[in-house]
């Protein structure tokens, strides 16, 4: 097809506004997908996406539509819209020449909207605005379009009314797509540049990589070259999505394929670098950033004897994810195990949920924790963090919050309660936007779930990592009758450390079930206890079955049973169990 005819635009909102109904809808109207075979959320192919109602993947598909009497070919990317999957947006904006910004009719803007918009802006992207849901009858239409305007600026014009659930107002998106969003630059004549968006392991083809062709083509036969590291593969097949495998002869400028090559390894197809050819080679693009983890977590199976079911199942999604980083790791307590790296945490639950889900493994986890700097070393357990290091650095986030004017004071006092510090407050009709900076250790467990329960569901939270800055901080570890349990130390700033290590005493001290034996449960850095609690005996009665006699009788039967659990103090093994470590989990 002619470049002239092709549109590439993505769909961004925030989480649970309506992207992927609205990629259904365009689906339906183009013809792409018959109406035998719709199905809601059709490019969330993964069962997690459908349950949790989110999209996790990025998911490309081609489309043929006709305006005035002109065929185009429409090349849509339907985006996650999670804070933690944020990455999967701004890579999928480099491929595209335009985006349609889709705001819920109820909720109005939240932080990603904000936060998209302002990467396709960056990017120079043509952004077309869109209020979805206006079919429900709790629909704010027309204060949301003057958050719209007062905003981003746009003109009353130009923001189009859709319900993506029942159609209307869908075919007005596509043929602004096609008036309003510019053509691709470059031209299949000049030195190959194929940008990666996104790579993903198939059963039947092996690795897929998806492209997005900036300049020259690739075609079945061509020898590529991956810039960032140089390393060259053979191209077996290309085609493109619509949204099943459909095979071309050649990927020409403009265009969005994939592409299949001989490489067995997904991490050797980097997401954000740049492919050429051989023959044409060009130089590579901007954009390539690499993957980094924030959340870390330790990962067991329940049970050893499903450690090598945990290892397959691991392996696989890794081939699926490359941002999943892993590590094999070994626990005194739980036996063999993966220490895995996150995006976030919505990225550990959804990856914990596909083990169990999807390969039938029954997993535990250690309580999370984030890396920091020690001396200017990498840490990310907290074993390995020394007491006595000279430096120890923490993570801080800029965070942006948008909630409505009447939740602002509530949320502030979270925030300077969490070690934050408010930078700045935008007033803007109803709705007010909280910049602060706060440790991201004071987000990555119930932060979220907290500004929730504060705004009635209404806040929105978005975030990006800072800098690492000079901190406080310290190892606390927890000990059961004097023996430390390594899974369940913790590092914690100094200001924190006494009420954070008594809640925890407190909270073991109730999941640890009572043994026949007095249990001590102690936080403690070095030889020093911050917090110490008992767990009392099992009371058995060892005088029911006497019906009488001397005094002297029932104190020899009591001081027995007194040495007796002396002695099973000593030997006694303590039995610790998963639970106890889940309830840390929720402190």
């Amino acid at each position: 097809m002619n470049q002239s005819q092709i549109r590439n635009f993505c769909i961004i909102a925030h989480v649970d506004h309506g992207k992927s109904t609205l990629a259904d809808r365009l689906l339906d109207i183009t013809g792409t997908v018959s109406k035998q075979k719709m199905q809601e959320q059709y490019l969330d192919s993964n069962p997690i996406e459908r349950e949790r109602g989110i999209t996790i993947k990025l998911a490309p598909v081609r489309m043929n539509y006709s305006l005035g009497g002109e065929d185009y070919e429409l090349n849509l990317i339907d985006t996650p819209g999670h804070v933690d999957f944020s990455y999967e947006v701004v890579r999928t904006l480099y491929a595209c020449e335009g985006a349609v910004l889709l705001v819920d009719a109820t909720k109005g803007i939240q932080a990603q909207t904000v936060a998209n918009y302002n990467f396709a802006k960056n990017q120079g992207l043509t952004v077309i605005a869109a209020i979805n849901k206006i079919d429900l009858e709790s629909a704010r239409i027309d204060e949301v379009e003057k958050e719209l305007l007062d905003t981003f600026g746009f003109s009353k014009e130009e923001v189009l009314l859709v319900s993506a659930k029942t159609g209307d107002g869908a075919e007005d998106i596509l043929k602004a797509v096609v008036e309003k969003i510019p053509t691709p630059s470059g031209s299949s004549q000049f030195p190959t540049q194929a940008y990666i968006f996104d790579s993903i392991y198939d059963e039947h083809r092996g690795i897929v990589i998806f492209v997005r062709i900036k300049n020259g083509s690739i075609k079945k036969g061509d020898e590529i070259i991956f810039l960032s590291d140089n390393t060259s593969a053979l191209v077996l097949d290309v085609g493109f999505m619509k949204p099943q495998f459909e095979v071309c002869g050649e990927l020409l400028n403009g265009e969005v394929g994939y592409i299949i090559t001989n490489i067995k390894d997904i991490e050797q197809a980097k997401v954000g670098d740049t492919i050429t050819t051989t023959k044409n080679r060009g130089a590579a693009l901007p954009g390539f950033l690499s993957l980094k983890p924030f959340v870390y977590l330790s990962i067991y199976p329940t049970s050893n004897s499903e450690y090598q079911s945990l290892r397959k199942a691991i392996y696989k999604l890794k081939l699926n994810d490359a941002s999943l980083v892993t590590a094999p790791e070994q626990s005194i307590i739980f036996g063999p195990g993966f220490r895995c790296g996150f995006l976030g945490l919505l990225h550990s639950q959804v990856v914990i949920e596909r083990l169990e889900k999807e390969s039938g493994v029954d997993v535990f986890t250690a309580p999370p924790t984030i890396e920091y700097l020690v001396d200017g070393k990498s840490v990310t357990s907290p074993k390995d963090f020394r007491n006595d290091a000279l430096e120890t650095k923490e993570p801080y986030i800029i965070g942006e919050i948008y909630t409505p004017v009447q939740y602002v004071g509530g949320l502030l006092e979270i925030i300077n309660a969490r070690r934050g510090r408010q930078k700045d407050v935008f007033y803007f009709g109803s709705q007010a936007k909280l910049i602060f900076e706060i440790p991201l250790a004071s987000v990555v467990y119930d932060f979220y779930d907290k500004l929730k329960s504060a705004s009635s569901g209404f806040a929105s939270f978005d975030y990006e990592i800072s800098e690492y800055r000079v901190s406080d901080l310290v190892r606390v570890d927890i000990s059961v009758n004097e023996d430390i349990i390594p899974e369940l130390s913790f590092i914690v700033h100094k200001s924190e450390m006494e009420s954070f290590s008594r809640r925890i005493v407190e909270v073991l001290c109730e999941a640890i079930p009572k043994h026949q034996f007095v249990i001590s449960v102690r936080a403690q850095q070095g030889a020093k206890i911050i917090a110490s609690d008992k767990i009392g005996t099992l009371r058995k009665n060892v005088l029911s079955k006497m019906s009488g006699g001397d005094r002297t009788r029932k104190d020899k039967l009591l001081d027995k049973q007194k040495e007796g659990k002396k002695k099973m103090k000593q030997i006694g093994k303590i039995s610790i169990p998963k639970e106890a470590f889940l309830s840390v989990l929720k402190v």
